[in-house]
């Protein structure tokens, strides 16, 4: 069975994730694009779209199509929640760009619009289906790491922001690098330690090199004028067992300390980290080790090994999880906790004091 996907939101993540991989997949044809500029809709279905597929310049015009069977969100973040929730109402399985949504209040208002409706909803955090990543969570999954109470959540740029659509638009996206990329680092943290129950939080966000005119950036200087959200964050997590967390997310920061989508863990039995590929550490016979993983095929001429592009993976695990009628890989009670933290750091960064949960 082939399922019709709808895209709401042609632009930057659509072109770069999501339509390239619904296109590979097999059993995904996009027959519907909605974009609110008409011209990028229309460019994105004659290169991706189905023979004969709708254009849109509004999402609940596209939503009344019956034939319609998955919509994938990939708007700015302050319409998440509303596009996602009108879609399941129509009977649309929805998978929504990261984050799940500005406020916490729109995330589990998402949620119970797929309890509700019986639709599907997961969340876009394609990192987990690296091979790094897959591996580690197998590796904590099996218990390797014993009881892990401390872990880092890093994505840290030195100069890389983004300048282009709402991304620095505050009032658009709700934050800038802590809820753009910070959100991927803390998802794959909580993923590895199994572990979505945060007691408080402590935070700081900082607008600082944000100030700065004709500034060094790998997609050309920003406007300061327009630079409304921080230039970096950094977060202090203490969960429900006593486990910490520390998050840390810039565009622009002095440091040339940089990775994205990271985490390092440290368990009672051992540890990993994604600092130089993926090394666990722990000690055996009264040694220490440390071992790095090879996660490339190797070894043989002409072969490059099995595919590994994780945007791929994502679009083709959701399909299977809508046909078979399983759980997709994101669940969206993962992806609240993310928002949650997320939101707790901005308001203590602005409070001065810790938000504590429950």
């Amino acid at each position: 069975m082939t399922l019709k996907v709808g895209i709401i939101g042609c632009g930057g993540i659509a072109n770069g994730k999501h339509m390239p991989s619904l296109f590979k997949a097999e059993k995904a044809e996009m027959v519907a694009f909605c974009d609110i500029v008409l011209e990028k809709a229309e460019a994105a279905a004659k290169e991706f779209g189905a023979e004969n597929a709708s254009v849109y310049t509004n999402y609940m015009e596209l939503l009344q199509d019956k034939s319609i069977d998955v919509i994938h969100v990939c708007t700015p973040n302050i319409s998440h929640a509303e596009i996602s929730i009108a879609a399941m109402e129509a009977g649309k399985h929805v998978m929504c760009e990261k984050p799940m949504a500005k406020t916490t209040a729109e995330a589990k208002s998402m949620i119970e619009a797929s309890e509700r409706t019986g639709k599907k909803l997961t969340i876009g955090y394609q990192n987990r289906f690296r091979k790094d990543s897959d591996y580690l969570h197998q590796v904590c999954e099996n218990g390797e790491l014993g009881d892990i109470y401390y872990a880092k959540a890093k994505a840290i740029r030195r100069r890389a922001v983004p300048t282009w659509g709402v991304f620095l638009d505050e009032e658009a996206q709700g934050g800038g690098p802590l809820i753009d990329i910070g959100t991927h680092a803390l998802d794959l943290t909580l993923w590895m330690m199994d572990n979505y129950k945060p007691k408080y939080v402590v935070g700081n966000s900082y607008h600082k090199l944000a100030k700065k005119e004709n500034a060094a950036n790998a997609w050309g200087s920003w406007d300061p004028n327009k630079f409304t959200v921080e230039d970096s964050a950094f977060g202090f997590i203490t969960m429900e067992n006593g486990a910490t967390i520390v998050l840390e997310a810039s565009w622009a920061l002095n440091t040339l300390d940089v990775g994205e989508a990271r985490t390092s863990l440290s368990g009672t039995e051992g540890g990993a980290d994604m600092e130089d590929g993926l090394r666990i550490n722990g000690e055996a016979h009264s040694q220490m080790f440390e071992k790095k993983i090879q996660l490339e095929a190797g070894g043989v001429d002409f072969y490059d090994g099995t595919g590994d592009d994780p945007a791929l993976i994502e679009a083709e695990q959701w399909l299977e999880a809508i046909l078979n009628d399983t759980n997709p890989v994101v669940k969206p009670e993962q992806a609240l906790v993310v928002t949650q933290i997320l939101e707790a750091i901005y308001e203590s960064s602005k409070t001065g004091q810790p938000v504590y949960f429950n």
